[in-house]
């Protein structure tokens, strides 16, 4: 088990401890965010599991695929360490990990 850091919308911050081998996307939703919409169930089509990286491996600041860069375009809040949580696999690397809950396009 691993421990994220999440911030919801309105700013309040909660652990979860979950395991490797999720998406941080199912992670965040499997412990109650309901901010977290996912709508197309992780199959990077809908970006509505946006979120922002603030602490985490360096790497994770980067979207890893053209599909995943093209989603997050369309949002009008996408920054510097935009990610969509449904491309995140959660490894051991990715404990302590701090996340943001972006706000709805």
């Amino acid at each position: 088990m691993i421990v994220i850091n999440v911030v919801d919308r309105d700013g309040n911050e909660k652990s979860i401890s979950t395991p490797t081998g999720l998406s941080l996307m199912e992670a965040i939703r499997d412990n109650g965010f309901d901010q977290m919409l996912a709508l197309c169930g992780g199959c990077c089509s809908c970006a509505t599991c946006h979120v922002f990286i603030r602490q985490g491996p360096e790497n994770l600041a980067t979207a890893s695929e053209a599909d995943e860069n093209d989603l997050l375009d369309s949002s009008e809040h996408r920054s510097n360490n935009s990610r969509l949580s449904c491309q995140i696999t959660l490894a051991d690397t990715h404990d302590g990990m701090v996340v943001e809950i972006a706000p709805e396009d």
